[in-house]
């Protein structure tokens, strides 16, 4: 089976993630931070919990040290954080750090894995908030800049890695009830992560660079 790899996997979208793609036997690998977290995970059928701080350099080398050489058909990133909802530096700066920089600096060393693999598919979870054309309500600077930005180096990504044969996606989940999404959003993780895994699966290098909704809506930058 094929081997997917979700950062953030032990809540919310996350781990929706992991059960939706462990119940299917693909074989999943899923980052957490807490022991609590770890240890949930590592009790589930098709499911190795590792350790991951992205934040944390010395915790990410500790991380791709224990991956080693092995193929992942999918590369998924879906942590992130909201952050503070007006400009702050310190707080600002930790958004752009978890959003932006430490997911392009762990594609990059992930891409030999991925390059080795089958499907060979990167996907990040991204928002709707990072686009500039749909930007109609202003607010939660932080967040939005840092999705804007990762939306940029991510499609970066996917012209310079076409000729390794790496697709990537750049996904919004909706508006989902989670902690960051709250009680009053519009849809469950279970609908946001159906329509995920479509979009995940139907990514190839005809399409890659897209980003794209979970029902399928291409939204503009």
């Amino acid at each position: 089976m094929p081997t997917i790899l979700i950062t953030g996997g032990s809540r919310g979208i996350g781990a929706e993630l992991v059960q939706q793609y462990a119940a299917d036997g693909w074989d999943v690998i899923a980052t957490a931070r807490s022991d609590s977290d770890l240890k949930e995970l590592d009790g589930m059928d098709n499911v190795t919990a590792m350790e991951l701080d992205v934040a944390k350099p010395d915790s990410v080398a500790a991380f791709i040290d224990g991956v080693g050489d092995r193929p992942i058909d999918v590369f998924l990133n879906s942590a992130g954080v909201y952050g503070p909802r007006t400009p702050e530096r310190d707080g600002w700066m930790d958004v752009l750090e978890i959003n932006v920089v430490a997911p392009t600096l762990l594609a990059e060393k992930l891409k030999p894995n991925v390059a080795a693999s089958e499907k060979k598919v990167m996907a990040v979870v991204t928002s709707r908030m990072g686009s500039i054309g749909d930007n109609g309500g202003g607010g939660s600077i932080p967040y939005r800049s840092s999705k804007a930005a990762v939306n940029a180096a991510w499609k970066s990504l996917s012209i310079d890695w076409k000729d390794d044969g790496i697709a990537i996606v750049m996904l919004h989940p909706g508006w989902v009830k989670t902690d960051m999404g709250g009680d009053n959003a519009q849809i469950d993780t279970k609908t946001s992560v159906d329509g995920l895994r479509d979009r995940i699966a139907e990514t190839d290098l005809s399409n890659s660079g897209r980003f794209v909704a979970y029902d399928g809506a291409t939204i503009e930058w």
